[in-house]
């Protein structure tokens, strides 16, 4: 028996909201109750305005490209390149990202609050085995 909640559920990007920022950075949205997931087309030689987020855990996947992250780090700026299947975790610092090739670089961001509570054997933990309920 199969409840409601359980139930597989896909969401169409016709149905993400999209919006092109000012910058041209192309979002579509997926928003869910307890987390979002944005999928970003950042266009070549686009820099994002500083930012930071006051309670979300931001995560982000490079899925074409690369991408580099300054970040305020010890009142000073560094930078990272992010490239091709590097995740990204950015926590509440101050950062920016940029695309600093000539060809739009595209990922995903994962966004969600985070409890403090370690999780990560749940993670590990939590596949259970169904072939003997498939008839």
């Amino acid at each position: 028996m199969t409840l409601e909640n359980d139930a597989i559920e896909i969401t169409r990007q016709t149905s993400a909201i999209s919006v092109t920022k000012s910058s041209g950075t192309q979002v579509d949205y997926y928003l869910y109750p307890e987390f979002e997931i944005h999928v970003n087309i950042l266009p070549a030689g686009v820099v994002q305005d500083w930012h930071k987020h006051q309670q979300l855990d931001e995560n982000i996947i490079v899925t074409s490209g690369e991408i580099t992250v300054e970040y305020l780090e010890n009142g000073h700026v560094s930078s990272q390149t992010i490239q091709e299947n590097d995740v990204l975790r950015v926590k509440r610092s101050i950062h920016r990202l940029l695309n600093q090739l000539s060809e739009p670089a595209q990922f995903i961001v994962f966004r969600f609050v985070a409890t403090g509570q370690e999780q990560s054997e749940l993670m590990k933990q939590d596949k259970v085995d169904c072939e003997n309920e498939i008839k």
